[in-house]
């Protein structure tokens, strides 16, 4: 007896990817991504069943929307018959490589993608759903423009840098964990001194620009978790650090 497919109502996939029940039904509703099948009604319009060949439409979909193209250029594209998907991932990993170290994670989901494309495999319905997931995160805190900066940021610093940069934040948290639990005040020196060292990172990633420093900041005060790191658990260091910085006086860029 033949295994039976999974499949995800509208609202388990939304949950499960980040998107807004009103996107995938106006996606369902300009023919962009229809779901596969329908549950059973005694009306004959039962609740959309989205499958894994969904997942696959809707991670071109998502990837072609952050590569530039409109929804009507994405439609167009994908009737297409020769719409090669390993192509379409080529494409967004060739973009996102020259991206900022927030997309890394995204990268390695779509090289993972791409090569199990390319070998004919098939790709698990979560390796779809992680990677939109990201891909939704990213898009929801940072506009295009920004993440041109981004990239920008990034050719400044070079490889090397980024990696001494990304090498200084677990000593840093480590750090003021430790101040933290100790009931060093805010107030004190020390503490103020890694409050600066802490503000000095950001703004080695941001170049001082205040809509990227205010959107990234939204992103950790609103996810719990992000890249792997329980974003979370967090947040009285984060709360912590803040006090430390206000007492300090160090001046935050201001949108």
């Amino acid at each position: 007896m033949p295994r039976q497919q999974q499949v995800w109502k509208v609202g388990q996939l939304a949950r499960r990817t980040g998107l807004t029940i009103r996107t995938l039904h106006h996606y369902d509703r300009i023919g962009l991504l229809s779901p596969s099948g329908r549950t059973g009604s005694i009306h004959g319009a039962g609740h959309r069943l989205y499958t894994r060949a969904d997942l696959t439409r809707l991670q071109q979909i998502l990837s072609l929307k952050m590569l530039g193209f409109g929804l009507e250029q994405i439609r167009e594209y994908l009737s297409r018959g020769d719409c090669d998907p390993r192509r379409v991932v080529r494409l967004h990993l060739e973009r996102v490589r020259k991206q900022a170290d927030e997309l890394s994670r995204l990268a390695e989901r779509l090289a993972a993608l791409a090569n199990a494309l390319d070998k004919a495999e098939v790709v698990s319905a979560d390796e779809f759903l992680d990677t939109i997931e990201v891909m939704t995160m990213i898009e929801k805190y940072y506009t295009p423009e920004q993440l041109a900066r981004i990239g920008a940021r990034k050719a400044a610093l070079g490889d090397a840098r980024i990696k001494e940069l990304n090498a200084e934040w677990p000593k840093l948290f480590v750090a003021v964990r430790a101040e933290m639990e100790a009931g060093t005040d805010p107030a004190d020196q020390k503490v103020q001194s890694l409050a600066r060292k802490w503000y000095g990172l950001l703004d080695q990633f941001t170049g001082g620009d205040p809509g990227l420093f205010n959107s990234t900041r939204n992103m950790y005060a609103s996810e719990d978790q992000i890249r792997g790191m329980d974003v979370k658990a967090m947040r009285p260091m984060f709360a912590y650090i803040q006090k430390a910085a206000a007492t300090a006086g160090i001046e935050l860029p201001e949108a």
